[in-house]
């Protein structure tokens, strides 16, 4: 009886111990070359796994069974630095870097072309990776850990989407000041678009009939129409904004674009194509994530080494959570 009335309670106690989180928060730390995971719950830092060096893009596969993480060994060149007295890049710590979500670990890194920055992954697995060194996109196989094929984009390569069909890749160049259409099937350019200076990210209604482009250093957002592949609007961020990175919502009325040095995040109803509000972040913020809910948002702050939790509905900052040296890339991942 006593021991049928014990395991009756041990019972009862695991039933009413909590669950954890419904999702946990990756943050990629391009100074540290770490990946620093966030329990939402407890809004603390709970692991710091070291990835590679200059870890920066970072994406979850289908499944949500594996991360990548986009690996440089190039040195780090900031707008204004003369890169002639840089020094050599390490190229062999360039590639993508893949993590196990159930074991917390680091299991390998696999080719990812030369000085990988960004990338995105299709329904087949294979990744599309900006090679920011050598002005074109690879397509990657990330289980034969091969390079399938590069397209040249343009220099200085950065932002690379799909669209939600999976026919075409949106890839930035910084250097040039456009977008290059790319499909998938095909290998090849399709379109080059005009957008303005120094374009960062690429992100898409769900529908797929538009494409958002933040332009760093006209502090604007560029608004592709996806079915002429023209610009239809530009909408202006805020003067001393340099738009960076883009969460957008899942019914597709809400763009939410981090500001890098003006410290802020602003709010782009998407349907006027104005936006509707624009408040405090944290220190250079980029990586930007909304929750599952869409009632929180995380910001990688690459100048104080944290991510901001800022409540969506008041736009106010709960808590910044410390995490590696220079954190670039944001990842929600539901579990």
């Amino acid at each position: 009886m006593a021991r049928a009335a014990l395991l009756g309670g041990l019972a009862l106690l695991t039933a009413c111990a909590p669950a954890g989180p419904s999702y946990k928060v990756y943050v990629s730390n391009e100074g540290s070359g770490d990946l620093t995971i966030i329990n939402p719950d407890t809004r603390e830092a709970i692991a710091t796994v070291a990835i590679g060096k200059r870890a920066r893009g970072i994406h979850a596969d289908a499944d949500g069974k594996l991360i990548y993480i986009a690996l440089s060994g190039s040195p780090n060149a900031p707008p204004g630095v003369d890169e002639s007295t840089l020094p050599p890049p390490d190229k062999s710590a360039d590639g993508i870097g893949v993590f196990e979500v159930a074991s917390a670990k680091f299991l390998r890194k696999v080719p990812g072309g030369s000085d990988p920055e960004q990338f995105a992954i299709g329904r087949d697995g294979v990744l599309y990776v900006s090679n920011e060194d050598a002005a074109g996109l690879s397509f990657v196989n990330p289980v034969q850990g091969n390079v399938l094929a590069t397209v040249p984009t343009g220099k200085e390569p950065e932002g690379v989407t799909l669209t939600p069909d999976g026919k075409f890749v949106y890839v930035t160049s910084e250097d040039q000041g456009t977008v290059a259409v790319v499909d998938t099937a095909a290998k090849q350019v399709v379109k080059t678009i005009k957008v303005g200076r120094r374009p960062r990210g690429v992100a898409f209604l769900p529908n797929g009939t538009r494409a958002f482009v933040t332009n760093e250093n006209d502090a604007t957002v560029s608004v592709i129409d996806t079915g002429k592949l023209e610009v239809a609007q530009t909408i202006p961020i805020g003067e001393n904004t340099k738009p960076m990175g883009m969460a957008i919502t899942h019914d597709g009325s809400k763009l939410y674009v981090s500001t890098g040095r003006g410290n802020k995040v602003a709010v782009v109803d998407t349907a006027s194509g104005t936006v509707n509000a624009l408040f405090d972040a944290g220190d250079r913020p980029w990586g930007i994530a909304l929750s599952p809910d869409e009632k929180l948002l995380y910001t990688a702050n690459g100048r104080s080494n944290d991510v901001s939790i800022i409540d969506v509905a008041s736009k106010t900052v709960l808590k910044k959570v410390k995490v590696g040296d220079k954190p670039w890339g944001v990842l929600v991942l539901a579990k």
